[in-house]
C-alpha cells in the first residue's frame, strides 16, 4: 500500500483533496486515564483541588480537535461540525475513559481530529489530577469508527 503523504520522491507532502467528493464525514476515537480509586473519587466527588476534572477536560478535547492542523503538520484545516467527548468514570478501570466524536462535511476524514480530541482530554484529565497522583497512566488511544469518503465504514472490533 502506497503511503499518500509522500510524493514519488520521497518527500513529505499535504495531500490534494481537491478532487475528492465533499460527503458527511465522522470519526470517534477513545482513550482512557487509569487511576487509584481514591483518585477517581475526587473525579466523582467534584473536589480535585483545581475544580470540574471531566467538564474542563471536555473543553480542552473540543479545543484540541478545532486545533488539530496546527499541531499535526500534514493535516487539512477542516470545518468541524460536531465535536462532542464523553468523559466517563469507569470503577473497573479505575479510571476515566473518553470517547470522541467529530463531524464534519468535506472532502477528508476527521480521524486525526478525533485522536487528538481524545487525547488532549486525557492530557487534561492528568494535568487536573496529577496534584492527588503522578503515577496515573493514558492509554488504549484509538479510532473505533470512521465513516464517509472514498474508504467508507471501519469500526473497530
Amino acid at each position: 500500500m502506497a503511503l499518500t503523504h509522500f510524493d514519488e520522491d520521497g518527500q513529505a507532502h499535504m495531500v490534494d483533496v481537491s478532487d475528492k467528493a465533499v460527503t458527511d464525514r465522522v470519526a470517534v476515537a477513545e482513550a482512557f486515564v487509569r487511576m487509584k480509586p481514591e483518585t477517581l473519587a475526587l473525579v466523582i466527588a467534584g473536589t480535585a483541588k483545581k475544580g470540574d476534572v471531566l467538564g474542563v477536560a471536555r473543553l480542552a478535547g473540543i479545543m484540541g480537535a478545532k486545533k488539530c492542523a496546527d499541531l499535526i503538520p500534514l493535516c487539512h484545516p477542516l470545518p468541524i461540525t460536531k465535536v462532542a467527548l464523553d468523559l466517563a468514570p469507569d470503577a473497573e478501570l479505575p479510571g476515566v475513559r473518553i470517547t470522541a466524536t467529530v463531524k464534519t462535511t468535506g472532502r477528508t476524514g476527521v480521524e486525526m481530529e478525533a485522536l487528538t480530541a481524545a487525547s488532549v482530554a486525557a492530557l487534561t484529565v492528568y494535568d487536573m489530577l496529577k496534584a492527588a497522583e503522578k503515577s496515573m497512566e493514558i492509554g488504549g488511544l484509538r479510532v473505533v469508527l470512521k465513516d464517509g469518503g472514498k474508504s467508507g465504514r471501519y469500526e473497530a472490533t
